[in-house]
């Protein structure tokens, strides 16, 4: 995919496979076409703002300097008084920001199928954010003004930040060398209690004399790192769990290498959630117990929990799903990705079945689609900031492991992509096969508590809501105010955000529904989930002195290993 200076600097397999995937979706538009008399509109109405603008530009120039500064902009990109001083400057952006607002409503105006038009909007966003005049340095006011204060050096420390970016294939959205896993993240005390080629599964201290007789297991996803859930002591969910009462384990998934390119969906399922509950069954003699999973891992442990369920044995005494996806008919903006051509371009290049054998995903791949579903905010802002301004971006814990990409095995990922995203089967009882059972996520009995981000991007709220008329058992369902990750990591005492509470008793039949009769609650959804969590978690029991068991020997202390590992 062509782009304007300055060039990404990603890995070559990251932009390569990105840009043949909006190539896709520019093939996906061939034959639409604009209504006749709508054009004539945009035309006349593009024209009469141009004038306007170049009169008024025009107007300014002839005006006192202290008098021609234009209004300044409310886009970030442009709203320093260099560029409302500049009158070229402001004129660019004010055209740039024209030219912008009336190709999306030529892209909102085409005639095509909502997917198609949707896909549409989306490579002309991409393509509009790219050409914004701030991402070039002859053309951006503030990065010349702060080349001439600095003598240049400004200059010279964005080519020494780009050539640290290239040579470490990613864009540097934080100072990663602030940060250390196990040293200052991910710093929670516990031990590895297991391991297989898959995972280890951490058990974490106890902070309590007294813990609930039913331990707690989190199943983060497979495709970042578990450490989202414990980035510092007063943000860790970890943490607030243990802190509770709850014996709290962890499954960190291993960074995938080469000797696990072949792994499937099922050996996921297998060797991954339904042996981590195993080993907590083994160190806690507790036949079922409290879990969570979050996002993919949310996924994962239903579906382990369903094919357990249909080999008769319910684990579960209560499930927490958080932004996770059951019901995939509407997987928001990842939805202009999927489709079968693509699904089957990446069963031929990663799947079982790949000529050269099966692949990993890499892991800068993933987090390139991610970074460009929020280009100005994850890439663009940087390039700006990194090279052309010189200036080195600040600590940040959550970009910084936001940036510590993992691997996936190609099978597996192509499963999950077919039979999920595509086929949207896993909400279909008996449709999909899994380790040899037949999955039926309505089997499930435990009660459950869902989760969702208002503004998830990634699970759209109103679809982490369908997975209530899946599972069978007592439900109750919470929106929380933010996104995807920042709705999820909201302690309580910072007393941030807000979140919504609604009655399931019944289901109400849409989301929207629900959240009509809902109310809205001041600061964390953590207390609420708290009080939710106590009752299905067992009497108080003394704490345990020691980690695992007799049978389950430390192996090393938390985090781990695995988690250290980079893609």
């Amino acid at each position: 995919m062509a782009k304007p200076i300055p060039t990404l600097p990603q890995p070559a397999e990251g932009v390569q496979a990105f840009g043949q995937a909006l190539g896709e979706i520019w093939k996906s538009m061939s034959g639409l076409k604009l209504p006749a008399d709508t054009m004539s509109q945009l035309q006349s109405s593009y024209l009469q703002q141009a004038t306007a603008l170049w009169n008024d530009t025009l107007t300014r120039l002839g005006q006192p300097q202290a008098e021609a500064a234009a209004p300044a902009l409310r886009d970030r990109r442009f709203s320093s008084s260099e560029w409302a001083n500049n009158p070229a400057a402001a004129y660019m952006a004010q055209t740039y920001l024209l030219n912008a607002r009336t190709l999306m409503e030529m892209a909102e105006a085409v005639q095509g199928d909502a997917k198609t038009k949707a896909r549409l909007r989306f490579a002309v966003q991409q393509w509009i954010d790219a050409a914004s005049p701030s991402n070039c340095l002859p053309l951006n006011p503030d990065a010349l003004r702060k080349a001439v204060d600095s003598q240049g050096e400004s200059i010279a420390a964005g080519l020494r930040q780009l050539w640290n970016d290239v040579q470490q294939g990613h864009v540097s959205q934080t100072d990663e060398s602030a940060f250390e896993v196990g040293r200052n993240v991910a710093t929670s005390e516990g031990a590895v209690v297991f391991e297989n080629e898959l995972f280890q599964l951490l058990e974490y201290k106890p902070l309590t004399a007294k813990v609930y007789e039913r331990p707690m297991l989190f199943v983060p996803p497979c495709i970042n790192k578990f450490y989202i859930l414990d980035l510092q002591p007063e943000n860790s969910l970890i943490r607030y769990s243990v802190e509770q009462g709850h014996r709290t384990f962890v499954l960190s998934w291993r960074n995938p290498d080469a000797s696990l390119a072949d792994k499937t969906w099922d050996d996921y399922i297998e060797h991954g959630a339904i042996a981590a509950i195993r080993a907590v069954q083994d160190i806690t003699g507790a036949d079922a117990f409290d879990m969570l999973g979050f996002c993919v891992g949310g996924t994962i442990l239903s579906t382990a929990l369903a094919v357990l369920a249909a080999r008769g044995e319910q684990a579960a005494s209560s499930l927490t799903l958080l932004t996770t996806l059951l019901d995939f008919s509407d997987t928001g903006v990842l939805d202009l990705f999927v489709d079968e051509a693509a699904v089957a371009l990446r069963e031929y290049t990663l799947g079982p079945a790949a000529p050269t054998g099966p692949q990993l995903l890499k892991g800068q791949e993933l987090a390139t689609t991610f970074s460009f579903l929020r280009p100005n905010d994850l890439v663009w802002n940087y390039v700006v900031g990194n090279y052309l301004k010189g200036e080195a971006p600040p600590p940040f814990d959550l970009l910084y492991w936001n940036s510590d990409s993992t691997n996936l095995p190609g099978p597996m990922y192509c499963w999950y992509l077919r039979h999920t995203y595509l086929q949207d089967e896993l909400k279909v009882p008996g449709k999909l096969t899994v380790c040899g059972e037949q999955v039926d996520l309505g089997a499930i009995e435990a009660p459950v508590y869902i989760y969702g981000s208002r503004e998830d991007h990634i699970v759209p709220w109103t679809s982490a809501f369908q997975s209530l008329k899946l599972l069978q058992g007592p439900s109750r369902f919470v929106l929380g105010a933010s996104g995807h990750i920042a709705g999820v990591i909201n302690p309580p005492a910072k007393k941030k955000r807000s979140h919504w509470i609604g009655s399931t008793d019944p289901v109400p039949a849409s989301a929207q529904d629900w959240f009509d009769a809902a109310t809205e609650h001041p600061g964390s959804w953590w207390t609420d989930w708290a009080a939710w969590l106590a009752p299905h978690a067992g009497r108080q029991v003394a704490a345990p002195k020691s980690y695992g068991s007799r049978t389950h020997k430390v192996i090393e202390a938390a985090p781990g290993r695995y988690v250290k590992q980079k893609a």
